[in-house]
């Protein structure tokens, strides 16, 4: 017969419950930022995409459009709506942990946002800055 220890009491129990609770909360909250970086991600390379291509299609005379423009601002609509959806995200998942009292630094998925931000930063910037009509 093996002896596991004395069993816990009420208090004990109560509070291995509520640390697993806090637990499942801060996995919940990293899943969720996870989802608003694969959004802002596709969101951020499907402008730049867009852009691109149809610029590309411009530029060889290989489509005629009726507003040259259209490409660079579909591409920085799309930019910029990806990086601030990533940033409200990024914020929502911050506020999630200091309420759950879980510390920030120890995970993974507020680094690869920040890493994704600046992407998105870089490709405003870059569609932005480049020359042709707007």
């Amino acid at each position: 017969m093996s002896d596991a220890g004395p069993p816990l009491t009420a208090n004990q129990l109560a509070q291995e419950r509520t640390d697993l609770a806090g637990d499942r909360t801060t996995m919940a909250a990293d899943r969720t930022l996870m989802a608003w970086i694969r959004t802002a991600l596709s969101m951020i390379s499907f402008g730049f995409t867009i852009y691109k291509f149809l610029d590309g299609l411009r530029e060889s005379a290989t489509i005629h459009l009726s507003r040259p423009e259209g490409p660079r601002r579909m591409g920085l609509f799309l930019a910029a709506l990806g990086t601030g959806s990533l940033a409200a995200g990024l914020v929502q998942y911050l506020q999630t942990l200091r309420q759950i009292g879980a510390p920030a630094r120890s995970r993974v998925a507020p680094y690869v946002a920040c890493v994704v931000m600046a992407l998105g930063l870089t490709i405003l910037v870059g569609i932005g800055l480049r020359r042709g009509p707007f």
